[in-house]
């Protein structure tokens, strides 16, 4: 399976130290070089993602696609989309609602971190959803509309 990932999903779940997730859910991550940049900026998470082999870094050479998106949306969402193209990836992760219109006009199958926290807890490996979401909220400042969390936690018996 092929996965790209955008700069949020990670970094979110860095911060309630949940990375472990994806590893568990995909297995295997891509990120382009853009993305690895913004994680790096902060010393904490260039620490962890260098330490981590199942995260693999993919140089995106521009072209018009990256060039046209670069205008509409940040140089990481720009690369991850562009770099799912060219892999024909599985899924996209990633969490912005204009770069995930974008990926969906593009046909890409884009996950976002509730996605994967759903994921996560139909696959057993976490117990309920809802501990998690409070702590991206507290924690990390993560935006989830009040009507995805509710319709997530009453399809998980969670409310």
């Amino acid at each position: 399976m092929i996965v790209v990932s955008d700069t949020s999903a990670i970094t979110n779940l860095i911060q309630i130290d949940h990375l472990w997730l994806l590893r568990e859910v995909y297995q295997n991550i891509i990120i382009p070089q853009a993305v690895y940049d913004e994680l790096v900026s902060d010393t904490k998470n260039k620490v962890i993602i260098e330490s981590l082999s199942w995260i693999k870094i993919k140089e995106v050479k521009e072209n018009d696609i990256t060039r046209n998106l670069k205008e509409v949306l940040d140089p990481g969402e720009s690369e991850a989309i562009t770099l799912a193209l060219k892999l024909d990836a599985d899924f996209i992760i990633i969490d912005e609602k204009k770069g995930r219109k974008i990926a969906e006009d593009y046909g890409l199958r884009k996950i976002g971190l509730v996605g994967i926290l759903v994921e996560s807890k139909r696959k057993g490996l976490i117990k309920e959803v809802r501990n998690l979401l409070e702590q991206l909220i507290e924690k990390a400042n993560f935006f989830v509309s009040e009507k995805l969390y509710k319709d997530v936690l009453f399809q998980l018996n969670e409310l």
